[in-house]
């Protein structure tokens, strides 16, 4: 028996014939969150990804694997072989080893046609199996404390989690972007938000010291560490912006510099997407929060 991570994909797979181009990509970009847990290898099998790793590893591959974006949910199960009496034996010992419930179900699912047993028969059999052996339960089709679900394919895979995540497309499907970052929150959740939309993101900051001050650049560093989490490895420009400021504010009416400013950040950061191959800006701009995000 060895112990997997179940990964689902939600709207990937409606696409067409380039479904593949899209599993692939998620599946590369599940090995690329998972480098530093040498023992994680992921694979395919039909409608499903799956991670191997080790007992050791499993909490931590759990943790990360949740965070890519293109996943639906996610499911830590045994694997065990495709035979009747292997399938009832851990199907009692996962019943049993669940404390605190009193009623379960049992959903199985004949992925491989060639297992003798169709799925609502292998239901009922497991369901009078758990119940000959385990005292003091009942089943409940509607409501149970213990949904035990079994997948028959070439192995069959038992499990009874089922883990949300963040759904979406996979990173770096949809081409790639500038995100222009400042220490606030609403730039990173915009880059947050593009980047479940299957858009690769680089960071552009614009440093203006001693007007800001080099703990606000640390700060968005810490902000693209986090993103990278989800995102995948974020290229992060530090733009020195202190020259370009001074002499704004020095030559131009007053009550315009904010606005050249900004169109000075965004003619620059354009520059950086245009030399990285990057098609759209992003910023996290929220209509009428300050005085340089109104309309006009």
């Amino acid at each position: 028996m060895e112990h997997v991570i179940l990964v689902r994909y939600g709207e990937i797979a409606l696409k067409g014939l380039n479904r593949n181009y899209f599993i692939e990509l998620l599946a590369k970009n599940i090995r690329n969150t998972l480098r530093s847990v040498p023992s994680a290898k992921v694979k395919k099998i039909q409608g499903r990804l799956i991670v191997n790793v080790s007992d050791e590893d499993l909490d931590r591959a759990m943790e990360r694997v949740q965070k890519v974006f293109g996943i639906v949910s996610i499911s830590p199960a045994i694997v065990i072989d495709s035979e009747i009496k292997t399938i009832e034996e851990n199907a009692i010992e996962q019943v049993r080893s669940t404390e605190g419930i009193k009623t379960f179900k049992i959903t199985a699912k004949r992925g491989d046609k060639t297992f003798p047993i169709k799925s609502p028969d292998l239901c009922c059999r497991l369901g009078e199996v758990v119940l000959d052996n385990i005292e003091g339960i009942t089943v409940d089709l509607h409501n149970p404390d213990l949904n035990l679900w079994v997948e028959v394919r070439e192995q069959t895979y038992m499990y009874h989690q089922f883990i949300p995540c963040n759904g979406g497309l996979p990173v770096g499907c949809s081409g790639k972007a500038a995100l222009l970052l400042s220490g606030g929150i609403d730039s990173p959740v915009a880059g947050y938000l593009m980047a479940k939309r299957g858009v690769e993101v680089i960071g552009v900051y614009f440093h203006s010291f001693p007007f800001t001050s080099d703990r606000t650049k640390e700060k968005v560093i810490d902000l693209a560490k986090i993103m990278s989490q989800y995102c995948g490895k974020i290229k992060l420009f530090v733009v020195p912006f202190t020259e370009i400021q001074t002499k704004i504010v020095e030559l131009c009416p007053e009550r315009q510099t904010t606005i050249i400013m900004r169109r000075y950040m965004m003619r620059i950061a354009e520059m950086i997407a245009h030399n990285e191959g990057a098609k759209a800006l992003i910023t996290g701009e929220s209509l009428g929060q300050v005085a340089s995000q109104t309309m006009e």
